[in-house]
């Protein structure tokens, strides 16, 4: 279960309702509890003392954002930055700064373009800046080189996840990231081994551990045969700035979400690229992504990072620029699930969950996480 806090939704600059772009992907593990949660609300309240996350960029004033969170620097696991745009990394050196004065001291995994590791080299240059914490810098151009693009980490014994990332198209080299999440769980099937007369003892631990064992007969066990492993994954694409959806084509097989960009609508982008040709922002519309998103069966869509030329409120019939029109470009070409992101908002993401009713869909709306915070 990845649970999604939206940071900053504007484009280019921040508005005064949204800042500049930032998520943050909590990673849940169900069976952390001794017994397992009955509903959403019990599984969030359990592990929020235990919930490692990955922050997708980080725009200038990330960290006055996390204030109004209940997200801990502490817990951070990973950064991803998608490309070198100031609105998507401007933010990350005084985060970084932030935990460092905040007593963290666990290593932390940063992936970014090679260009980012020459920033933070320059800023702890010239401001006498100190990590007390390791910083593993994997550059995205080897990863993309050396590893196929795919990133493995382990956050516990059962949770791990997978990055994987994909060249998009902007004025400068953008990534997508795709968040993998599986989650092993193994039940010992106490009636098969009371059934076979194996008495409850601490070799039934060891079986479930995945320890072959034997009794004290000299009777050889093996944990496969009364262990089951079920395995929970669920997979969300979370896009950098792009001009062409259709580079996610095999990207988005299989997942859960998409997140993409959703700069203008169609009109206002033809409009731009027309009043200068010699300049194209190199930024997708809403009817472009939900084109995509239909032809590609894509169930679940979040658009964000939209300009700040748009208003907040939700009126297409209005003149003035808003949030309406954004929606309404969208929906006219795409019928699945919608929303538009707005800083703070949340949204669970189980992909083990079955399409049968809002209450066991895979994606739920938790509301603010001003509202949220505990």
């Amino acid at each position: 279960m990845l649970q999604l806090t939206f940071l900053g939704t504007s484009a280019g600059v921040p508005t005064k309702h949204r800042n500049v772009t930032a998520l943050a992907i909590e990673c849940l593990n169900p069976y952390l509890a001794k017994s397992k949660p009955q509903s959403l609300a019990s599984t969030i309240q359990h592990h929020k003392k235990a919930r490692p996350w990955l922050l997708i960029d980080c725009g200038e004033g990330t960290q006055q954002q996390l204030l109004h969170t209940k997200l801990s620097l502490h817990q951070l696991a990973v950064i991803c930055i998608t490309h070198v745009h100031g609105d998507h990394c401007y933010g990350l050196p005084g985060l970084l700064a932030s935990a460092a004065m905040s007593g963290r001291r666990a290593p932390l995994t940063l992936i970014a373009p090679k260009a980012i590791a020459k920033l933070l080299d320059a800023v702890t240059l010239t401001t006498e800046l100190y990590f007390p914490f390791t910083i593993h810098f994997m550059a995205i151009e080897e990863v993309l080189s050396q590893q196929d693009g795919k990133v493995k980490i382990s956050l516990d014994a059962q949770q791990q996840f997978e990055i994987d990332i994909t060249l998009l198209s902007h004025r400068v080299p953008s990534h997508a990231f795709t968040i993998t999440q599986t989650i092993s769980h193994r039940t010992l099937n106490t009636a098969k081994l009371i059934a076979d007369g194996i008495q409850a003892s601490e070799l039934w631990g060891k079986l479930q551990q995945g320890a072959d064992v034997s009794t004290a007969s000299g009777q050889q066990l093996r944990s496969e045969d009364y262990v089951d492993n079920e395995k929970q994954r669920t997979r969300v694409v979370i896009a950098g700035d792009n001009d062409n959806p259709n580079l996610l084509t095999d990207t988005v097989k299989n997942a859960d979400l998409l997140v993409h960009e959703a700069t203008y609508t169609a009109e206002v982008l033809a409009r731009i690229q027309a009043k200068n040709p010699e300049f194209d922002p190199m930024h997708s519309s809403a009817q472009q992504v939900g084109e995509f998103a239909q032809k590609s069966d894509i169930t679940n869509l979040i658009l964000t990072h939209f300009s700040a030329r748009y208003q907040s409120f939700d009126n297409p019939q209005s003149a003035t620029p808003n949030m309406g029109h954004i929606r309404q470009d969208a929906q006219n070409v795409y019928q699945g699930n919608l929303w538009l992101a707005v800083d703070f908002a949340q949204y669970m993401v189980n992909g083990a969950a079955e399409k049968i009713d809002e209450i066991n869909s895979r994606i739920q709306y938790l509301g603010s996480a001003r509202d949220n915070k505990k």
